[in-house]
């Protein structure tokens, strides 16, 4: 009888989650017996931890390694290195937010379940499996849903955490089903397993196809792309506004990463059949979320409509199914996420404790009392509408090049139009914030660390569409996928 050998355990690919996750735990117990209630050393001991999960992902940048780890779970490659710093470094201003905006009777299960979710979503852009798909799903979302509830002091907060349970559960139907049937079509759930019965016509196609169908459904809902938005506008404004900023940035930064990763590799051999549903859904949310924004006199809830507009915006770049196509997504992620945390830092700081303040109405000559604030504002506003010299406005022209390059010109025309659209938005309130008399002539105060973070925002936001290299130099090596 054969001697049975154990596979090799290599964790330092997985660290930056060991880290975190350690890190988690941690701030439950020091919560509970600690007598002070006092929460930034807890916020202080997040920061840390993201910061030394940071530095061990840095270190992955030249791994040169198996491919693959953990059975091929887990992807090694720079593109999940690349990802998972945006991620920590999102949940690191959130992190820094929140210390304006954390209630007084909350205790250190907010920064847990920060942590936790980041977690997920950091296991996520480096899934190698659909399995592990799954699981990073289930982490970062049931995280997500305890910290959109998590003020108590407003019903809204729960009733946005019910929907978005609700709706989340039902779209992890559609995954967990999609997941079933590429196991069924292929005989596996490994991502390069999957393309190589797909490429070698060992799979069932008509059954790959319906489990494409059902995973493009089940990413779409946590991209909030149409029609699987509906969650959007009410979690958004529900949930208290870190958690807003935290989600808005952090879970379209992950699920992107997996879908541009599932999309580019398992079902690569498939991506011309996928591609006119693929096109039909950036163009739909790309228009709905731009018009849809027009109507909206909150605040969070425009951002949560210009949001799911965006979501389109990134899917040109995974239509145009090439290497500049992926290179164009990453680069947008980056500055979506850049110019929405930044966007809704300025919304808690207007806001106020309570966040009553989160009407249009409140905007109304912000650049009279506090004109770095009205001006930072304007800039992010620009940068989401893709003006120059911002991000978004680099952005915008690598994912269309992408799509054009493709043979997707129709697309790029869609998206040009509304972009015209939801110029109309953004300025709006530009003009609101410099051309319109405040009810209230007080000057605004600014906590000094949330504003440190709203400040790093928008000179990211700036650099990168002024000097665009820093990042697409980075890019030429991470936007390449490997098994």
């Amino acid at each position: 009888m054969a001697e049975r050998v154990a596979p090799e355990i290599v964790l330092r690919p997985i660290l930056p989650e060991i880290i975190v996750a350690g890190a988690a735990m941690a701030i439950l117990l020091l919560d509970a017996f600690r007598s002070s209630r006092d929460r930034r050393p807890l916020a202080l001991l997040a920061l840390a931890a993201l910061a030394a999960a940071a530095a061990s992902a840095i270190g992955l940048w030249s791994w040169d390694g198996a491919s693959t780890i953990l059975g091929g779970m887990v992807a090694t490659d720079r593109y999940g290195v690349f990802f998972r710093l945006v991620i920590l470094a999102v949940a690191a201003l959130a992190v820094l937010l929140s210390m304006l905006d954390v209630d007084d009777d909350r205790g250190g299960e907010f920064y847990a379940l920060l942590l936790f979710s980041t977690m997920g979503m950091s296991l996520l852009a480096v899934s190698a499996d659909l399995i592990v798909v799954f699981l990073s799903l289930e982490i970062l979302s049931l995280s997500l849903y305890v910290l959109v509830g998590s003020s108590p002091r407003r019903l809204a907060s729960q009733e946005a955490a019910m929907k978005y349970f609700l709706l989340g559960a039902f779209s992890t139907a559609f995954l967990l089903y999609g997941i079933a049937l590429a196991y069924g079509a292929t005989g596996t759930t490994s991502l390069s397993g999957i393309a190589g019965a797909l490429a070698g016509e060992t799979g069932d196609l008509g059954l790959a196809m319906a489990a494409a169908a059902l995973l493009t459904v089940g990413f779409a809902f946590k991209v909030a792309a149409v029609p699987f938005h509906m969650w959007t506008p009410d979690v958004y404004q529900g949930a208290p506004t870190a958690v807003t900023a935290f989600m808005s940035a952090g879970t379209k930064v992950a699920g992107f990463a997996a879908l541009l990763r599932v999309a580019s590799s398992a079902l690569g051999p498939v991506a011309w059949d996928l591609t006119p549903a693929l096109w039909a859904l950036a163009a739909l949310t790309m228009v709905v979320g731009s018009v849809l924004a027009i109507a909206q006199q909150d605040v969070k809830r425009l951002f949560a409509y210009s949001s799911v507009a965006h979501a389109g915006f990134v899917l040109v770049g995974v239509v145009a199914a090439n290497q500049q196509g992926i290179s164009g997504a990453m680069f947008y992620l980056v500055a979506y996420a850049a110019m929405i945390l930044g966007a809704f830092g300025i919304v808690m700081i207007v806001a106020g404790r309570g966040e009553e303040r989160t009407t249009m109405a409140a905007y109304a000559g912000l650049a009279r009392r506090s004109p770095l604030l009205a001006a930072m504002l304007a800039l992010f506003l620009l940068s989401l509408a893709g003006l120059p010299p911002t991000a978004g406005f680099i952005a915008k022209v690598l994912v269309f090049q992408a799509a054009v390059e493709a043979g997707h010109w129709a697309l790029v025309v869609v998206g040009v139009l509304a972009t015209v659209i939801a110029a109309y938005f953004y300025i709006r309130l530009i003009v609101v914030s410099y051309m319109e008399e405040p009810e209230d002539r007080g000057a605004i105060p600014t906590a000094p660390v949330p504003g440190v973070a709203v400040g790093l925002a928008a000179a990211l936001t700036l650099v990168l569409g002024v000097l665009p290299f820093l990042l697409l130099d980075v890019l030429e090596s991470a936007s390449i996928l490997r098994f």
